[in-house]
């Protein structure tokens, strides 16, 4: 069959339906820590920062650890779409009962996403990528997945305003139970188009050589489920704390898995599989520093940033739900919380003082509004949006950029894009160190500029690296494995987000932030330095097998 300049139809559906899904996910992952931090009487759970950044970081590692399972289910004996189906229902049910304020429906809740996800997520990319498995689309299969990336991050900058809205005007229930419709919409979307890719759902034949399900229970996933709760009771901390440690643990028998798929593979399948797992093993710096999102970097918008709007736009934000009011108020220090901070007298014991919310902790005193008066400030959350706002406006520009080289036979390879995603991505952490300086470590408030230029820096290396690990799978890896290696991917984010986690927890303890972010500079370039070492390599399998 002769090339096409067109997509499969069936790409629009799975681009609406993604886009949707995330909608939810991100709605909910935006609030997710201030949810967790803010004061009972706000309708939170008045977590301190360290706590709410340990369980976001085992949280979003979670969630990317169950793909592995979902991957394989469909590999196996669900099928794509049954799968996709499943996940949807199960991510809605649990955005909808976060709406509950309490923390036991918040742990089901977060329990259901986490298994959700595991079988939404690989499942529809892999779908995806077997619709450009005719010949017609091979060679636009990275740009079919670069579309599909805009799709989920139309939805993740969107999600933000209603957030942000719904919990100013109504509650954080509110926002969650929009999170929960959202998914349900995708699913809806999802059915409407089945018709478009139901030939792409085809269960693989396996080989003598793999290994059975109840195997794989007995020896991958059990063990894995045991390794956990160890890990967890295990006295002291080995890694830092509990669930540093359970999750750890637990990763074991699953890392052990592929190297074992790896090891047990055909001649013929042993290259390419080598080839991703080398891949998946680089990328985990990246995940590590791009999911500090949701933590330091919200921190850093929440209490670093000028959140401050003129009154044109204030009163524009303030209608529609946009800001939130924060009132000034001076109170005895006599909690450990960190909202509230301890002044020592001469000899060093704590003294009455008084402590300002964190947003007023950087501006000067002339500058402070009276006691009791309020101020209107951009919702934190909002910021979460600039990141897939960018996304959104340079996917375009990155897919024409790559068809450019492509026409003139000078596109890179894959991995070639993702390694240098990795350098571009290292970048954007100068831009953070050079914030640090300008507003003197946190001594006065930083523009939101800077901010957003390192968001829009981050960009352009993720557009460079995550779209690409997508297709990198889909084209790498044998038919009958896609959704599994699909899952593997999804593991190394998943171990890069709980190392977001982790590094996160950290931030209060570096005095000058702009070390934090060298730390994640050095990560990332030396992430970017092996894959170059490897690169020669690594083309030469692409060559081989795509």
């Amino acid at each position: 069959m002769s090339k096409t300049s067109k997509h499969p139809k069936g790409l629009y559906y799975l681009f609406f339906a993604e886009m949707w899904e995330r909608f939810g996910y991100y709605l909910m992952l935006g609030i997710f820590t201030l949810y967790l931090q803010a004061d009972e009487s706000k309708g939170g759970f008045g977590m301190s920062r360290s706590e709410s950044f340990d369980i976001f970081g085992t949280f979003i590692a979670l969630v990317f650890l169950t793909p592995f399972l979902g991957g394989l289910l469909a590999d196996r004996k669900l099928g794509y779409r049954t799968s996709i189906t499943i996940g949807g229902l199960m991510m809605g049910t649990g955005y909808c009962l976060l709406a509950v304020h309490n923390i036991t429906a918040f742990y089901v809740a977060i329990f259901l996403i986490i298994l959700g996800n595991g079988f939404f997520k690989p499942n529809i990319s892999t779908l995806l990528g077997n619709l450009y498995s005719e010949e017609q689309y091979k060679d636009k299969k990275d740009a079919g997945f670069n579309i599909f990336y805009m799709g989920i991050n139309i939805g993740a900058f969107i999600c933000n305003f209603f957030g942000a809205a719904l919990r100013n005007y109504f509650s954080w229930g509110h926002a969650f139970m929009a999170a929960g419709i959202g998914m349900f919409v995708g699913i809806i979307i999802f059915w409407v188009g089945v018709k478009h890719y139901k030939h792409a759902d085809v269960l693989k034949p396996t080989k003598k050589e793999d290994a059975s399900l109840s195997r794989i229970f007995g020896l991958t996933i059990l063990p894995a489920f045991i390794a956990g709760i160890v890990g967890w009771m295990i006295p002291g901390n080995i890694f830092g704390n509990d669930s540093t440690d359970a999750f750890i643990f637990g990763s074991l028998p699953v890392v052990y898995f592929y190297f074992n798929l790896y090891a047990k593979a055909s001649v013929e399948e042993k290259k390419p599989l080598g080839a991703m797992l080398a891949i998946f093993a680089v990328v985990v710096a990246f995940w590590a520093v791009f999911k500090q999102n949701g933590t330091a970097l919200t921190t850093w918008a929440e209490s670093y940033t000028d959140r401050s709007m003129p009154a044109a736009v204030s009163s524009g934000a303030e209608k529609l739900k946009l800001a939130q009011t924060l009132t000034y108020k001076m109170d005895t220090i006599n909690k450990t919380d960190h909202h509230f901070r301890k002044v020592l007298d001469e000899s060093g014991n704590p003294t009455k003082e008084y402590a300002y919310n964190d947003y007023y902790k950087n501006i000067p005193a002339s500058e402070k509004p009276a006691e009791g008066e309020a101020t209107n400030l951009i919702n934190t959350e909002i910021f979460q949006s600039v990141n897939p706002g960018w996304v959104i406006l340079l996917t375009p520009v990155v897919v024409l950029f790559f068809s450019f080289l492509r026409r003139r036979g000078k596109e890179p390879s894959t991995p070639a894009k993702i390694a240098w995603g990795l350098v571009i991505s290292a970048l954007s952490t100068f831009v953070m160190v050079a914030a640090v300086y300008v507003c003197n470590n946190g001594e006065v408030k930083a523009s939101p500029w800077w901010l957003i230029a390192s968001y829009g820096v981050i960009t352009i290396g993720e557009l460079f690296l995550s779209p690409m690990g997508l297709s990198l799978v889909s084209k790498l890896s044998p038919p009958r494995l896609t959704a599994l290696m699909m899952g593997g991917w999804f593991l190394s984010t998943s171990i890069g987000n709980k190392l977001s986690g982790i590094l996160a927890t950290m931030w209060d303890k570096y005095e000058d932030k702009s070390y934090y972010f060298l730390v994640n500079f050095g990560l990332l370039i030396g992430a970017a330095l092996i894959i170059f070492m490897m690169l020669k390599w690594l083309n030469k399998i692409f060559a081989e097998h795509t």
